[in-house]
């Protein structure tokens, strides 16, 4: 089993904390992660962009000229997708862009991006994280002590308010519950900041 330092928020060492082999020391799946990750910013596309077809767009009731003798083209209406101010053919419609992939194949992603991060040794694990008040400041505070100087995601066990709102203001940093740890979050952030109690909710989920 894969084993790391247990810091304090002062970032000292106060012990060691054994992590599961079945979630942070497997082989990770570069494939996987790739679907994962895919899967995910579909999901995010609005899909509310539209266009009119030749029976939406207004106007060219009329027969702009006769269909003979003129020399010109044939055309019975202004609103051809040929013309400028026309139809649109075969154009976006709304609609949804969400899939789903397996589940199997969600939680090995997950797997694959936290056992990533240990062998990166970009995972800081902490054995507590709560403050008394919002306050940036002391959030500011735990990431130099910890010397995190660049975009990390905040894991706590629970959504805890005081946390949320002391770390959402700082840029690159990103604060989330374990129950909503996804691989896309893990793998935009240089530093995984997870608490003692946040691994066990996790381990529990994915091991």
């Amino acid at each position: 089993m894969p084993k790391v330092a247990l810091l304090n928020v002062e970032g000292n060492q106060v012990g060691e904390i054994e992590l599961n082999d079945a979630v942070f020391g497997i082989e990770p799946n570069e494939s996987v992660v790739h679907e994962a990750v895919v899967m995910q910013m579909a999901s995010w596309r609005q899909g509310t962009h539209c266009t009119k077809s030749r029976g939406e767009v207004r106007g060219g009731g009329r027969k702009p000229w006769r269909q003979k003798g003129t020399g010109r083209a044939r055309v019975g209406t202004s609103r051809s997708p040929l013309w400028r101010g026309g139809a649109i053919i075969f154009g976006p419609k709304p609609r949804e862009y969400s899939y789903s992939i397996p589940k199997k194949k969600r939680r090995l992603a997950l797997k694959s991006v936290l056992s990533s991060k240990v062998a990166e040794n970009d995972i800081i694990v902490l054995d507590t994280l709560n403050f008394d008040q919002p306050k940036t400041k002391e959030m500011v505070k735990v990431l130099n002590a910890l010397n995190v100087d660049a975009k990390a995601l905040v894991v706590t066990a629970e959504v805890d308010e005081n946390v949320m709102k002391s770390a959402r203001n700082i840029e690159g940093v990103t604060p989330v519950a374990a129950a909503s740890i996804n691989v896309y979050d893990v793998l935009a952030h240089n530093k995984l900041i997870i608490t003692k109690d946040a691994i066990a909710k996790v381990e529990e989920v994915l091991a």
